[in-house]
């Protein structure tokens, strides 16, 4: 079983990424392409183990609005360092949809992100293979304060003079 940063700590991964053309349905829990998920939604919605979605880029986690409060998991795919599109997914459905569930980071996910995506709403992280986990921990400790606002918290001079 794999493992994945969730709520700081390392976890065991009982979820099973399905591609878009996915022949072979194994047991247990599964994420999703949201076409995949759209297309199949009663079906994905009834079954026994739970079912989570993940979104591309380009993809609004507003087609995901209506049904929040039934997803279990929702991930984000980062598909380079520079793609930062899915800061603002995380952002979106924390704030304006209020998902409650887990928001997780996939692919080019590394050390630098994490701090700020936290901040943004996500509370699970998969690694990218060359990630030293004890690492990518510790970058949840990098800064003490913050200056701009974030889905965590206000910043600093509004927490004061607030």
């Amino acid at each position: 079983m794999s493992k994945y940063i969730k709520n700081r700590l390392l976890a065991d991964d009982n979820w099973t990424h399905l591609g878009a053309s996915c022949t072979e349905m194994p047991a247990g829990n599964w994420i999703v392409p949201l076409a995949f998920w759209r297309a199949n939604k009663e079906h994905l919605m009834s079954r026994i183990h739970e079912t989570g979605v993940i979104l591309e880029p380009a993809e609004d986690p507003k087609e995901l609005a209506g049904v929040v409060g039934q997803l279990p998991v929702i991930a984000i795919r980062f598909p380079s360092f520079t793609d930062g599109r899915g800061y603002s997914s995380a952002r979106l459905l924390r704030e304006r949809h209020g998902f409650k569930g887990e928001v997780r980071a996939v692919g080019d996910v590394w050390r630098d992100q994490v701090f700020l995506m936290e901040r943004c709403g996500f509370d699970a992280f998969e690694l990218r293979e060359d990630q030293d986990v004890a690492v990518v921990l510790a970058a949840f400790e990098d800064f003490s304060e913050v200056y701009q606002a974030a889905n965590d918290r206000g910043p600093l001079f509004a927490r004061r003079f607030g």
